[in-house]
């Protein structure tokens, strides 16, 4: 395994792999995993994906100052390099790359990209800026990889949306992969950010996993909607005392437009996602009813 520290240093190693994929008749297909570290379980089943996939497999490790906002937690976001590295190893990745800041953004950049639409609504409402540092970020890292495969979790569906929204307009030619969101026995999906939960806050949180849960029963009953879907869930959501909702939403997929009138097989998948605060953790999860 290679780490770069570097563009050079990546640029390189992305080369010699190619050349050894192709030497042992593989066809040098790179597939990415762009993460920003703290890796979990669930950032391991993209590698294996990648890995099943590709002939060298690629993982980026960078937290983005870009895509967070003046009150949110980039200082106190969790890294651990080490930890990092022993995971992508055991997984079999070729390369990993770990640039610092001034690598990424060596004088301030005068450049985003924005995905408009896609952006406004669930996360990107109450976190403005955020899918624009995501984008640009997503950007610098397909042109630094130019992978064929990316693979992106779908706990943050709103963001598979975007990223693969983007890769469309800008004509990359790299597949968007959407893998299942991973969680725990116990059904909190896995997070970087489950870490700063309380012993208290981490038992409470297991309502949503329960909320999303009870939907396949909902709708079998006679006359469900969206909205109802949305009501429901708002409604064991409040069961946790230590839940505070930033939104429930029902939308469509990918277009998140409101489906409020939105009934099982009408033929448009649906989006049930909702972000919530426990102390000072933000989590977010969904269910997607194709």
């Amino acid at each position: 395994m290679i780490v770069a520290t570097t563009i050079e240093q990546l640029r390189d190693a992305l080369a010699a792999g190619k050349k050894a994929a192709t030497g042992r008749g593989g066809k040098g297909e790179v597939g990415l995993v762009p993460t920003m570290g703290y890796l979990h379980e669930g950032h391991a089943s993209l590698l294996q994906r990648a890995r099943l996939e590709n002939d060298v497999v690629a993982l980026s490790i960078f937290v983005n100052p870009l895509q967070f906002g003046p009150n949110e937690d980039f200082a106190r976001y969790p890294r651990d390099a080490e930890r990092d590295l022993a995971i992508a190893r055991k997984e079999g990745t070729d390369v990993v790359f770990m640039p610092d800041v001034t690598v990424m953004y060596p004088r301030p950049s005068q450049t985003t990209v924005s995905v408009s639409g896609l952006t406004e609504s669930l996360c990107g409402a109450s976190r403005p800026g955020h899918f624009d540092g995501v984008a640009t970020v997503v950007s610098k890292l397909f042109h630094l990889f130019d992978p064929d495969r990316a693979y992106f979790g779908m706990k943050d569906a709103q963001q598979v949306a975007v990223v693969r929204q983007m890769t469309d307009d800008l004509n990359f030619r790299v597949r968007i992969v959407p893998c299942p969101t991973l969680r725990e026995p116990d059904g909190l999906a896995m997070s970087s950010r489950n870490v700063y939960l309380s012993p208290e806050e981490r038992e409470q949180a297991l309502v949503l996993s329960r909320a999303l849960g009870r939907v396949d029963g909902w709708l079998a009953e006679p006359g469900i909607t969206g909205a109802r879907l949305r009501e429901r869930i708002v409604d064991t959501i409040g069961t946790a005392p230590l839940a505070v909702v930033d939104y429930v939403e029902a939308v469509t997929y990918p277009g998140l437009l409101p489906a409020g009138d939105w009934q099982p097989g009408d033929g448009t998948p649906l989006l049930l996602a909702l972000a919530v605060k426990f102390g000072r953790t933000r989590l977010i999860d969904n269910k997607l009813i194709e």
